[in-house]
């Protein structure tokens, strides 16, 4: 397998190190659904409504220059009251906005790990429900059914010619392809 150019996930830090380690040069993008969750675990509920429109500011934002300002309002707003739980965005800047460097078509998939973990969860639900498979060839049977089965509903990555000029190194500015350097699809 080659190295994945890109790696989107939680914080689970476990497969942080376990990819650093196998692949060095992957670069890491945090999942926004996750760091919303944690995040607003910091806050009161009555800031809850406020501060997931705040956070929804910075990954929507039209390029990673409005999402760092976005990121420099929010802590303005909430970093006096709530530090830890402005910090888990601030520390994590870095990894949150990586999105941005790639094709703005790719960005609705990049920015987050939930259609992936829909698939996970149909299947958890699904062997909690049978209580076990009778046996692990049953057990992988049934998992590849219900993965091949999920797979119908997963949505077609935006813009997939793009992918080749990602793998092949191409660079992108606020989203679209740089002009400047030449690249041929590997």
């Amino acid at each position: 397998m080659r190295a994945p150019v890109l790696a989107v996930g939680d914080g689970a830090l476990g497969f942080w190190k376990a990819l650093r380690e196998v692949f060095p040069a992957t670069r890491e993008q945090r999942c926004w659904v996750h760091k919303l969750a944690n995040v607003v675990d910091g806050l009161p509920k009555t800031a809850h409504p406020a501060a997931k429109n705040a956070i929804a500011e910075i990954y929507n934002a039209e390029d990673k220059d409005q999402a760092s300002r976005a990121i420099r309002a929010f802590e303005r707003q909430y970093g006096a009251k709530f530090p830890k739980a402005v910090a888990k965005i601030v520390d994590d800047e870095d990894v949150l906005l990586a999105f941005y460097d790639y094709p703005a078509e790719h960005w609705i998939h990049l920015r987050t790990t939930n259609p992936i973990e829909s698939t996970f969860a149909t299947v958890r639900l699904r062997t909690k429900v049978t209580r076990g498979a009778g046996s692990r060839t049953a057990a992988l049977a049934m998992t590849f059914k219900l993965i091949e089965s999920a797979q119908e509903r997963w949505r077609v990555v935006n813009a997939p010619h793009l992918v080749a000029l990602v793998r092949a190194g191409a660079r992108f500015e606020r989203g679209v392809l740089d002009e400047r350097e030449e690249f041929t699809a590997a």
